[in-house]
């Protein structure tokens, strides 16, 4: 009984050693035009949940609140954000080299602005021309 016990013992350590101390490699974010500016805008609360679900993404998780936004570009994702006023924060993580913060705003009505979509919509053209023509270059 005692060795069975001992290798289970030892089991159990590797098992804790990969799930707690296993570091996940996390992608870097990087931020689109105003995009960091407009985080750093919102109230407090919103702020640090903005904050807390851009890193569960930067390890390769989904957040807790989120949806597609086909409207704005394929592989586009909109983090919602519940406080006392509503925010949205616009990602693309489909690039092997991070996550891009394409758009973060409070929203005011019940859908999206076709102004704030609009403006993803360019901010995500030009991270896609800038990352090609880097890419003719190197």
């Amino acid at each position: 009984m005692g060795a069975l016990y001992n290798n289970f013992l030892g089991i159990l350590d590797k098992l804790y050693k990969y799930l707690y101390l296993h570091t996940v490699s996390e992608k870097p974010i990087f931020w689109v035009a105003s995009s960091l500016d407009d985080v750093r805008s919102f109230p407090e609360d919103a702020r640090r949940l903005a904050g807390h679900f851009l890193h569960i993404v930067q390890q390769g998780l989904e957040p807790p609140d989120w949806k597609p936004m086909a409207s704005v570009g394929q592989g586009v994702y909109e983090i919602r954000i519940h406080t006392r006023v509503e925010h949205r924060v616009f990602y693309l993580a489909k690039f092997s080299e991070g996550i891009y913060v394409l758009h973060a705003f409070q929203k005011k009505t019940r859908t999206t602005s076709a102004s704030d979509i609009d403006l993803a919509r360019r901010r995500l053209k030009q991270l896609v021309g800038e990352r090609g023509s880097q890419r003719d270059q190197g």
